[in-house]
C-alpha cells in the first residue's frame, strides 16, 4: 500500500479518478472476501457449525458490494476513467490470505479493522468529491455506499461475538494468538481481549486515529473494542 501512487486531495479532475478508482478497487476485492467466508468458512460445519443467518449476511454483503463495485465504476467512466486505468496494491487480499485458516481472525481483520478503516476515512473521501464540484460521486458515497458499509462492519462485529460466545474458534494456526486469550468471557471483556489478539496476531500495525465513533457505534463497535489497539 505504501508504493502505491497518493490519489490527492480531489482538486484536480485527476486526483478523482484516482480516488474513484481506488474506491473500485477495494469494493472488486470486498466481493470476492465476502465469497470466500462463505465458501472458505461457511462449509466447515465441524469446526464451525454456523446458522443460515451467517449465510443470509454474507450473501446480502457480496450483493451490496457488486451493486458497489458496478455503481463506482460506471461513475469512474463517467468522468473519463476506467477500472485498471491505475496502478493498485493488493493489501486486502494479502491480509485475506493471513487469515485464510481461521474465521474468527478473517473476521477480525477483514470487517472488524479494514471496514472499519473505510467507517473512518469514508466521510473525508465524499468531502472531498463534494468540496470539488463532483456532486454526484459524493451523493453516490455518502447515500448508497457509506451507510450500507455501515450494515458490512456490523456483520463482522456481530458474527466474531458470535463465535465467541458459542466457544467456536476454530484451529489456530501456529504460534498465532486465536485462543490465546485470557478473557472467558464471564466478566467485562465479553471476547474483546480474545478479538485483541487475533488483531495483533494477523494485523501488522496499530490502529490508526481518528476513529469514526459514531459510525462505528452504528456498527455494535464500542471503542472498548478498538482503542487499545490504536
Amino acid at each position: 500500500p505504501r508504493q502505491a501512487p497518493r490519489r490527492g486531495k480531489g482538486g484536480t479532475l485527476a486526483s478523482r479518478q484516482a480516488l474513484l478508482h481506488s474506491a473500485v478497487h477495494i469494493e472488486n476485492w470486498a466481493v470476492d472476501l465476502s465469497w470466500d467466508a462463505v465458501a472458505r468458512f461457511g462449509l466447515r460445519a465441524e469446526v464451525y457449525g454456523l446458522p443460515r443467518a451467517f449465510f443470509d449476511d454474507f450473501v446480502t454483503v457480496a450483493e451490496d458490494e457488486c451493486r458497489h463495485f458496478t455503481a463506482l465504476a460506471k461513475r469512474l467512466e463517467e468522468i473519463g476513467s476506467h477500472y485498471g486505468a491505475l496502478p493498485v496494491h493488493d493489501g486486502l487480499w494479502e491480509s485475506a490470505s493471513g487469515s485464510s485458516h481461521s474465521l474468527p481472525a478473517r473476521l477480525a481483520v477483514e470487517h472488524c479493522v479494514h471496514e472499519a478503516r473505510g467507517l473512518d476515512v469514508l466521510p473525508g473521501t465524499i468531502a472531498k468529491f463534494a468540496n470539488h464540484g463532483d456532486a454526484d460521486s459524493a451523493a453516490l458515497l455518502r447515500d448508497v455506499v457509506y451507510p450500507e458499509e455501515v450494515n458490512h462492519c456490523a456483520a463482522g462485529v456481530r458474527w466474531i461475538k458470535y463465535l465467541y460466545d458459542e466457544g467456536r474458534s476454530g484451529p489456530p494456526a501456529p504460534g498465532n494468538g486465536d485462543s490465546g486469550s485470557t478473557d472467558d468471557g464471564t466478566g467485562a471483556g465479553g471476547g474483546r481481549e480474545w478479538f485483541h489478539s487475533l488483531v495483533r496476531s494477523h494485523f501488522w500495525g496499530a490502529l490508526k486515529p481518528p476513529f469514526n465513533e459514531e459510525a462505528r457505534a452504528k456498527a455494535g463497535f464500542g471503542p472498548e473494542w478498538y482503542l487499545p489497539l490504536a
